[in-house]
């Protein structure tokens, strides 16, 4: 996940306002991520407005709708998107090669259930998608922060979580994934004290990787290599 404006917290985790003044580092476009930022972003991209969409109008159609916050290169988002035609899904991304490899990837796989903003997903949540419309929130490999004194500024944290659960319908999934331990035992902690939610592992932590998040060759390398990943899959029940 690229986070390159993440939300900043004060101590109690309560989330603060941040000036919007901000340069996204970014590496270098390429002549494919080029094109297809221009010819098809404007039939899978979505400009900011601070206005709810339609996500009936915006995809042709009602259906299920997954988003997922940080995407990266696409890979997994393509491939979810393309295993089940039957759901809409949205994928928000700050870092444009990101989004231009996600699109290109789109293309080839003839997906007409995807769309994309590259935008500040804190900024999309809450202006831009409506309650009580999302199925399933995904949040996946987020910056861990890992030194102790950047743990403010991972986006798990209580205000964010609260943020989003108006958009998760009754019984939505808030599905995050992590390799980091500490970052795991903390998204664990701040969801199991979550108002609304529910944890959906039957022993009260972390679940098996669902068959429907691909696993990544980051995944399949860390794998060989000894290190864990943690699936955690929180339900909105209030």
């Amino acid at each position: 996940m690229s986070e390159s404006n993440p939300p900043e917290t004060s101590e109690d985790g309560q989330f603060m306002r941040r000036i919007r003044s901000f340069v996204r580092r970014e590496g270098r476009l390429t002549k494919g991520q080029e094109r297809a930022l221009a010819e098809l972003w404007p039939v899978m991209g979505v400009e900011f407005a601070p206005q709810p969409l339609d996500l009936a109008v915006l995809f042709g159609r009602q259906a299920p709708v997954v988003l997922e916050i940080g995407f990266g290169m696409g890979a997994s988002l393509v491939e979810m998107a393309k295993a089940a035609p039957e759901l809409n899904f949205i994928g928000i991304e700050v870092h444009r090669p990101g989004v231009g490899a996600c699109l290109s990837a789109a293309e080839e796989a003839g997906l007409s259930n995807l769309r994309l903003f590259c935008h500040d997903a804190v900024e999309v949540l809450e202006q831009m998608i409506p309650d009580e419309s999302i199925d399933t929130l995904q949040l996946f490999f987020p910056d861990p922060w890992h030194k102790a004194r950047h743990h403010k500024r991972r986006i798990v944290q209580p205000a964010f979580v609260q943020m989003l659960r108006p958009k998760l319908k009754q019984g939505g999934l808030f599905h995050m994934a992590t390799d980091w331990q500490n970052y795991a035992e903390h998204m664990l902690e701040v969801m199991s004290q979550a108002e609304g939610f529910e944890n959906t592992s039957e022993f009260g932590d972390y679940v098996p990787r669902p068959d429907q998040r691909p696993l990544t060759k980051f995944e399949r390398r860390g794998h060989r290599l000894g290190h864990g990943v943690w699936d955690l899959i929180f339900k909105r029940i209030a």
